[in-house]
Parts: structure tokens; sequence; C-alpha cells
């Protein structure tokens, strides 16, 4: 019961809620919006749902945050949203919106559990994790029946247990690569994928920002974010394996902007934050020099459009500052 009564938070618990506030007060905004758009009545209901638990989120924080006499973040607000927008992206879009989402969700609720000491901490967390787990059984079975599923490559089973006899890191430069093995063939397809869907969603955003910065950013990232695919795409072709839908059909002509700039900018932060974990962890069980160079590349693509990123956001007073620890030269220096 101690733990449960507790009211103070860690630093690791502070981050990973006051992070989760950020996002899910940003899906608040995205999620009304695509509500109000959607016109598919199958997936209506999922984005209802994923609407009603970021709005549960919020409300949770806020309650941890407040017994705790801890500031809340801004976050978003409907200052940041136009539910007046026409509409910007297709429904089939919509459902592939809400899938990438909320996998990146889970992986972040999975951190929080591990790095949270108290309880109710952990309890909250493992509560986002079995209803994201139900939202994206919905979402996964709904898009198994829609014609733009793309299903990640199977492979056959190996007649017997079998032994790397060498490395074949360096000679896969030079001369034959040997075939691609499940796991870089699973990270090939996903990251394919997400990148993808990064050029996509940045196709979209840089028809609808208001500042020239904003739209020029994101143009970078169309370019970007394509060539990076292409080159996953590539690898998987090279082997005859089938590569992700590109999604750049779905979005619409509309010049007027669903989102605020300051939103937009910020999701594309997120974006950039958990490309550059699931790259580090493809070139980590990755195998063959010509992946690992090509994933570094990419890597630092990331790295540089999240350094823009930062930039741009500090420049316009965007950016909330996270909460930090005493600066204690800082006070030993004023008199």
């Amino acid at each position: 019961m101690k733990n449960k009564e507790k009211t103070t938070l860690t630093a690791a618990e502070v981050s990973a809620l006051w992070l989760q506030y950020m996002g899910d007060s940003m899906a608040v905004c995205v999620y009304k919006y695509f509500f109000k758009i959607v016109e598919n009545n199958e997936i209506k209901p999922i984005l209802a749902y994923s609407l009603r638990l970021a709005e549960k989120h919020l409300i949770k924080i806020t309650d941890f945050f407040t017994k705790a006499n801890f500031q809340l973040p801004k976050g978003f607000t409907e200052e940041d949203v136009n539910l007046h927008a026409p509409r910007l992206f297709s429904d089939s879009f919509l459902l592939f919106y809400s899938k990438m989402m909320t996998m990146h969700g889970i992986s972040a609720y999975t951190l929080a559990i591990t790095n949270a000491e108290r309880e109710d901490v952990q309890d909250h967390f493992f509560e986002c994790i079995v209803t994201s787990k139900e939202l994206f059984q919905k979402i996964i079975q709904l898009a198994k029946t829609h014609p733009e599923f793309s299903s990640v490559p199977t492979i056959p089973s190996p007649d017997e247990v079998k032994f790397v006899e060498s490395s074949g890191i360096i000679t896969s430069l030079l001369g034959d690569k040997r075939p691609l093995n499940m796991s870089e063939i699973s990270n090939l397809h996903f990251n394919s994928k997400k990148t993808g869907f990064v050029r996509s969603l940045s196709i979209a955003f840089s028809q609808v920002a208001e500042k020239e910065e904003v739209r020029g950013f994101m143009l970078k990232n169309v370019k970007l974010a394509g060539k990076d695919a292409e080159s996953l795409d590539e690898i998987l072709e090279n082997d005859n394996l089938p590569i992700p839908k590109r999604w750049d059909a779905e979005i619409t002509d509309s010049k007027i902007s669903p989102f605020s700039d300051k939103l937009i900018m910020f999701h594309a932060a997120l974006l950039v934050n958990t490309a550059l974990s699931y790259y580090g962890a493809a070139i980590g069980s990755s195998l063959r020099t010509d992946i690992i160079l090509n994933y570094k590349r990419i890597f630092n693509h990331a790295m540089q459009a999240g350094v823009l990123c930062y930039k741009l956001m500090v420049k316009h007073g965007w950016m909330e500052k996270q909460p930090e620890s005493i600066n204690r030269k800082g006070l030993a220096g004023k008199k």
C-alpha cells in the first residue's frame, strides 16, 4: 500500500508521464480531426476508441502530477487543430496512421514500465499496453481486409538446425551477398514502411504548413525519407522479396491546414526520435555490412532532421522545456 499512497515521482516517472502527456494531447487534436473527416463506418469506431484512450490518459496523468504537486506541460489544445479544415488524408491512410502510432505507443509504454518504481505508475502503463493491444488487434483485423495491406514476407523452414560457419561480413562487400535472414527481412520491411509513412505525412504537412521554413523542412523530409525508403526497398527487391505499399496517393490536394505549425513540427520530431530507436535496433541485429552501412546513412539523415526540428521549434517558441534538476552552479553564482 505504501507504493500506491506515495505521491513523489522519480525523474524517470516524470519523464514517461510528461512525454505521454505531450503525445496524447497531440493525439486528441489529431483524432478529433480524423473523426470529423472519416467516412468509412468500419474505421470510424477505431478512431473514436483512439480518441477516448488519449483523453483518458490525459486525465490520469493530470491526476498523477496534481497529487505530486508537479507542473503539467501545456501540450496541445484546441488552438492547435482546425476541425473545419477539409480532408487531407484518405480513410485508408487514417487506419494506417493509427497502426503506426499505436505501435509507437506500445514501445514507449513498455520502456516506461521498466523505469517506473511506483506500483500505481506501473499499473497505469500496464493498462495502456492492454488497451493499446486491443486497439492494435482491431486495426490489424480490419487492415487485413483492405487491398492496401502489405504483409511482411514469409520464409521457408530450414531442413535442419544449422550454425554459421563464417562471419560473411567483410566479404559481403566484395563478393556475393548471402540471402537476407529473418531479422534483416523483418527490420527492412518495417523500416521501409515506417520511412515511407514519414514521407507521405511530410508531403501532407508540406502542403498545408503556414510558415515557409516549416514547408521547406517538410519538403526536405520528403526527399530524404523517399530516398531512404527506396534504399531499403532495393535490398528487399534484390532478394526477390515484396516491398511495402506507399501511401503518397492517399494525400489529397488540400492546402488548408488542420493543425498548427507547432503541432506539425512536434509530430515530425516525435517520428524522428522513434525512427532513431528503430534504426539503431536494426543496425544491432543486421549481419551484412551493406545493410549496416545503409542504416548508418539513414540514421545520419534522421539525426540531421532532428537537429533541424529542434532549431525550428526553439526559434518559434514551440518547444516546451522538459523539467530539469536544480542548477546548483547557477544558484551558487547568484548574490
